[in-house]
């Protein structure tokens, strides 16, 4: 199995759905030479500074999430893009690239591949092998 090379991006500032476009093309490897579509490139992505993206139109309070975290019928959970962003990013980030991927046994091994942090602090420094620009 190939080694996987980890690359950094930085979020400050961006919109969501541009950084999860940019991961989820990167991680299947389809801006790289050859690309193949049933298997992901050999890379990793780090996402620092995740709780500082860009957040138009009113979103964090208009969008919300909905969790099921009981089994128990009607338990069902609702949180809007801002309290989420503030408690946990890498959802957010996670959840708009699971979408994003395709829909099939790459996507849990893709998911598996991206670390999220809320800051510009990470423990992956010796690992990175390169910066990605979304």
């Amino acid at each position: 199995m190939n080694e996987i090379n980890w690359f950094l991006l930085d979020a400050e500032g961006k919109s969501i759905g541009r950084i999860a476009e940019r991961i989820s093309i990167f991680l299947r490897g389809k801006d790289a030479i050859p690309f193949s579509e049933n298997k992901l490139a050999p890379r990793g992505v780090v996402v620092i500074n995740a709780g500082k993206v860009s957040i138009k139109g009113g979103k964090e309070l208009k969008k919300e999430y909905f969790f099921h975290p009981t089994t128990k019928p009607g338990s069902w959970k609702r949180v809007s893009l801002g309290k989420l962003l503030e408690k946990s990013p890498q959802k957010v980030i996670t959840g708009a690239v699971k979408g994003m991927l395709p829909k099939n046994k790459l996507r849990k091994l893709a998911l598996s591949r991206i670390r999220v942090y809320p800051g510009s602090d990470h423990p992956h420094g010796a690992n990175i092998k390169g910066r990605i620009d979304a």
